[in-house]
């Protein structure tokens, strides 16, 4: 039992003295289509607008077949650019008439199927995924079932169509103008190796030095997974086995970042951090920092924009192709 009241069409109709099919035509916005008086109409609406009454969505969505609402799921909503991403769709979301579900994966494959099967069943229109896995089987037999479009990252190989960051370009120009000041040790520290980001970022990486006719070292070269922890146990690994600082960090995502720098503030608060720190993402908070922080720029709004604009097309029974989003780099270090 509850002591709360939900008002229905019943309600207002007994309140506005007309029937329920009249309120409902009135407040589905199908009054001028039956001739309904325009004094019964601005009764309804006044009865409904003091009880701050809006129209079952539910009962709509049996009418049309469409539930107007769509499902996001990212990793986790404690990555900055996970948090943009879903914030520019919430709102783009909200103005072409749809109601955003997020949820979280945590980048486990278990949790991500369940995630989705909770979104399934809460009947929603399209979705959109920044995938866990490299899984082409499953994420097609959610395509089957509804639209689905892949964010941020793709799945390699596979035809699953995908909104994501032209990220190889900008991480070898990052690395190829550090390596141009003289650098000769970089670390990198990355997230799981089969997942497109890392694919695409160790990429850019490694064609920066190849085309300088160097090799990165390759026990300087670390993954792990792309949360906060794991950049604080990679920079510490490689400290460790060092014995100092490289020459040059780049962290392949903002969390991994945040993880280095809290390893760089509790070892000596940054006396002797290297000159040259890069990541891919970027933070305001950046500008504040003791060191310089060269980063690549994700655009979250056309990420956002982009991917929505698909799932909407996949409802018109459109074709849609995948697209590769320009980043760009925030040069905070005066070299460049």
């Amino acid at each position: 039992m509850t002591n709360y009241q939900r008002l229905t069409i019943v309600d207002i109709a007994k309140l506005a003295g007309v029937s329920k099919t009249t309120a409902s035509m009135v407040l589905n916005g199908r009054a001028a289509q039956y001739r309904i008086a325009a004094s019964t109409v601005a009764r309804v609406q006044q009865v409904a607008a003091e009880h701050h009454f809006q129209p079952s969505a539910s009962a709509r969505s049996l009418r049309s077949r469409r539930s107007g609402t769509l499902g996001l799921v990212v990793p986790e909503l404690s990555n900055l650019a996970h948090a943009l991403l879903a914030q520019s769709l919430e709102a783009l979301c909200r103005d072409a008439g749809f109601q955003l579900f997020v949820v979280c994966s945590n980048d486990q494959t278990d949790t991500e199927i369940k995630a989705v099967e909770q979104l399934l069943a809460r009947q929603v229109d399209g979705l959109m995924l920044v995938p866990c896995s490299n899984n082409a089987k499953l994420y097609t037999k959610w395509s089957k079932r509804l639209p689905l479009v892949l964010v941020d990252r793709r799945v390699i190989d596979s035809p699953l169509p995908f909104v994501v960051s032209n990220a190889t370009e900008q991480v070898f120009t990052l690395i190829a103008q550090t390596l141009a000041q003289g650098v000769t040790e970089i670390a990198y520290f990355g997230g799981q190796m089969d997942l497109s980001p890392s694919v695409d970022r160790l990429a850019g990486f490694q064609r920066a030095w190849q085309e300088r006719g160097l090799t990165a070292k390759p026990q300087l070269i670390f993954h792990r997974d792309y949360h906060q922890q794991s950049g604080y146990a990679m920079m510490a690994e490689c400290f460790t086995q060092l014995g100092r600082y490289p020459e040059a960090v780049f962290a392949a995502s903002i969390s991994l970042l945040e993880g280095v720098l809290a390893f760089m503030n509790e070892h000596d608060q940054f006396k002797t951090a290297p000159q040259y720190l890069l990541s891919f993402d970027d933070h305001r908070l950046l500008d504040c920092m003791p060191r310089p922080i060269n980063t690549v720029v994700q655009d979250s709004a056309q990420l956002a924009a982009q991917s929505l604009a698909r799932i909407i097309a996949l409802l018109a029974g459109e074709a849609i192709e995948s697209a590769w989003v320009p980043a760009h780099i925030n040069w905070r270090d005066s070299y460049c």
